[in-house]
């Protein structure tokens, strides 16, 4: 049961993680889910180093816990090793929980096998180690984190803003008495700087509108209220932006940047207003 438990089951761990770190080396994963590509942008590196930690991790957890069927000081240093890779995956898996719609399962399934792994070598001490798993979750969800979710769902449009910024007051303001219907993102939200880092749009406000046709883009203040003060007189305050439909792909000039003044946004900072042209770069 000690050879299976310590040496097979981590050996076959092992694998399972080689697998998935040449699929992803090759721009391929055994996890298609949306979690796993979003638990990838969570990271301060890239993803394929946390693979190679992992392969590392497992590879001495195999010869750790051979050498442990004969001593007992590499025995000690099998379950330090183990125990200290479930507390670390419990850690990542828990937060991805919390701010992805769905798991990793790459994630989960080594979580898993680490779990099973340590309930053969040592059922005494699952208890233990599942309460500490537990306690990771439990203590990950008294946070305050800023969740990746979908905002843009359905036809309408939506405003990315934040409540710092005075072009962003200033465009809210215009379309509270205009009556303009709109749908309120906080910069702050982490599906919201996501997508402004992917369109590489660096200043608020910033007004989406999604329909049967496509979605539309504008940014900064002066476009903005300019677009609807020009469709207002034809179209009775339900105004749709500039055609840019993405049937058949992305239009050239729909996350076209403009020289209008606009508060500069970075991904870890809240946004500090900027009163000239120029748009601070995103940090990398």
């Amino acid at each position: 049961m000690k050879l299976f438990s310590r040496v097979l089951l981590p050996l076959l761990l092992l694998i399972y993680i080689a697998i998935e770190t040449y699929l992803k080396l090759n721009h391929s994963s055994l996890c298609e889910a949306t979690g796993c590509k979003l638990a990838g942008e969570l990271l301060r590196f890239n993803p394929i180093y946390l693979n190679y930690l992992g392969l590392a991790s497992v590879f001495t957890l195999v010869i750790v816990g051979f050498l442990s069927l004969k001593k007992d000081f590499f025995e000690k240093l099998f379950f330090t090793i183990l125990y200290g890779a479930i507390a670390f995956e419990a850690t990542i898996l828990g937060y991805q929980f919390l701010v992805n719609p769905e798991p990793c399962i790459f994630c989960m399934g080594i979580f898993s096998s680490l779990l099973f792994i340590a309930l053969l070598s040592h059922p005494k001490n699952f208890i233990l180690i599942g309460t500490v798993a537990l306690s990771i979750f439990i203590a990950l969800n008294t946070l305050a984190f800023t969740k990746n979710k979908s905002f843009i769902t359905k036809n309408g449009t939506y405003l990315i803003y934040s409540k710092n910024c005075p072009h962003c007051t200033k465009v809210k303001a215009f379309f509270k008495k205009e009556q303009i219907t709109y749908t309120p993102i906080s910069v702050q939200e982490a599906s919201a700087r996501s997508f402004l880092k992917f369109a590489g749009v660096t200043s608020i406000p910033v007004l989406i509108t999604k329909d049967k046709v496509g979605i539309s883009l504008l940014v900064g203040d002066h476009d903005i209220m300019h677009h609807y003060k020009k469709t207002l007189t034809t179209v009775a305050k339900t105004p749709a932006l500039k055609d840019s439909s993405i049937s058949g792909g992305l239009p050239s000039d729909l996350f076209k940047a403009t020289n209008e003044p606009g508060c500069a946004i970075t991904i870890t900072e809240i946004p500090d207003c900027q009163k000239d042209n120029t748009l601070q770069p995103f940090n990398k």
